[in-house]
């Protein structure tokens, strides 16, 4: 690992990465003159991704050489892998693309998920808006108090669907460290566990601590919610938010906590693709640094309750090279531990309708309706017998489905 990243410094110092060349900056003038840049985003429109891409992109022209434009297009698709995929394989490699991708794909990629075409370590990283820490809140009422009481003491937390961080975290510190966690399922996002929480129906949440912010920033300030502790290993600085890493016992403890976490480090990446010369890297480095910096952002973002709290692309890069070292051994445990914790299963059951053009399929379980989310690239979807598009899926059909639960996404449809 020290070996691989003093190459990569190295490479970066000779090649002018870190550093501001006149005549490359003249070049890039004359190249970014009257374009556009395509900013991809990994996700639908609203929520964060979404919001931080589209501020970045309305300054972050001003400086560039040649101040060129940006025009955001949304490419949401398998959490972000289908956008991931496009920058890594299609996506021009001469700056006039970039884009913004889920903080989970350098583990999604370790992890050997099917859909993955991409390396993350030959991605071009550029930079982060926020390091947003991901937390675990309860409301004021309930018991717990701090983090060492979810082993004397149970806490009702909701869920978002099967998969989802929000679902995942919980049941990762009750297996992992026995927190005495209780998941209650069956919500569509992290809004409606907010919901469900001012309803009391349950205590809390597990999710980014900028998400919950920019959301409920009412809720911090009045003391309506108690953070019990962040998931990275530190406390979050300038706050008196602790590390969960205090409950931890073992040393394997320790590196699977840490592996399962490891992505929150990376901030929300803005990335290249590979193949970009290293000074036009360098150019649009600079100059999301000095986005970062400018008043006019900081205040926009203010104004949306978000705070910026930027990681430059050099400190990613480090940290994904970091990532991408770990030891397959942990990687094993970790995937197994996940898999064990999200157990698919199979039923048949007669489709009552689709939305989206097939992205959502809806049945009736128990009195209940049901949805599930069909992903164009994870999800196997047949009809007769023969390969299909999701969108053939009809009101009627009786199909067997395999898949995680309530609102998580299907592997597998097979509709006759």
């Amino acid at each position: 690992m020290n070996k691989l990243f003093c190459s990569v410094i190295t490479i970066a110092l000779a090649s002018g990465v870190m550093s501001t060349n006149p005549a490359s900056a003249a070049s890039d003038a004359d190249f970014y003159k009257d374009k556009t840049i395509t900013f991809i985003i990994g996700s639908s429109p609203g929520g964060n991704y979404d919001a931080w891409a589209r501020l970045i992109g309305r300054n972050m022209g001003r400086f560039i050489p040649g101040k060129p434009n940006f025009i955001a297009k949304n490419m949401p698709g398998a959490g972000h892998i289908k956008a991931s995929n496009y920058l890594f394989n299609i996506a021009a490699k001469d700056g006039s693309v970039i884009g913004t991708i889920s903080r989970n794909m350098p583990t999604r990629a370790l992890l050997n998920h099917p859909a993955v075409k991409f390396d993350p370590v030959k991605f071009r990283w550029i930079g982060s808006p926020e390091l947003s820490n991901r937390v675990c809140i309860v409301m004021k009422e309930s018991k717990i108090k701090k983090g060492a009481d979810l082993f004397t003491h149970q806490a009702l937390m909701g869920g978002a669907g099967a998969g989802t961080a929000v679902s995942t975290t919980p049941n990762v510190l009750r297996t992992l460290l026995g927190m005495k966690f209780k998941l209650i399922e069956g919500y569509k996002s992290a809004t409606d566990v907010s919901l469900a929480m001012e309803r009391g129906e349950v205590e809390g949440i597990c999710q980014s601590y900028g998400a919950f912010k920019a959301g409920h920033p009412d809720w911090l300030k009045s003391g309506r919610v108690r953070v019990l502790f962040n998931l990275e290993p530190n406390p979050i600085a300038g706050t008196n938010i602790p590390s969960v890493f205090e409950h931890v016992k073992t040393d394997e403890q320790r590196k699977i906590l840490s592996f399962y976490s490891s992505n929150i480090e990376i901030g929300r990446p803005t990335v290249a693709p590979p193949g970009i010369s290293s000074t036009r890297l360098n150019t649009l480095r600079r100059a999301f640094d000095a986005t970062m910096g400018d008043a006019k952002f900081i205040a926009a973002a203010k104004k949306q309750g978000r705070k910026v709290s930027p990681l430059t692309g050099e400190e990613q890069e480090k940290r994904v090279l970091a990532l991408a070292a770990t030891d397959p051994v942990t990687v094993k445990k970790t995937e197994a531990m996940l898999n064990r914790l999200n157990p698919s299963f199979t039923e048949t059951v007669k489709v009552t309708g689709t939305k989206r053009k097939g992205r959502r399929v809806l049945f009736m379980k128990k009195g209940k309706s049901i949805t599930i989310k069909v992903s164009k690239s994870r999800t196997k979807v047949s009809i007769g017998g023969k390969k299909s598009k999701r969108s053939k899926i009809k009101a009627g059909m009786m199909c067997k489905i395999t898949h995680l639960g309530p609102n998580s996404r299907a592997k597998k449809i097979a509709c006759k």
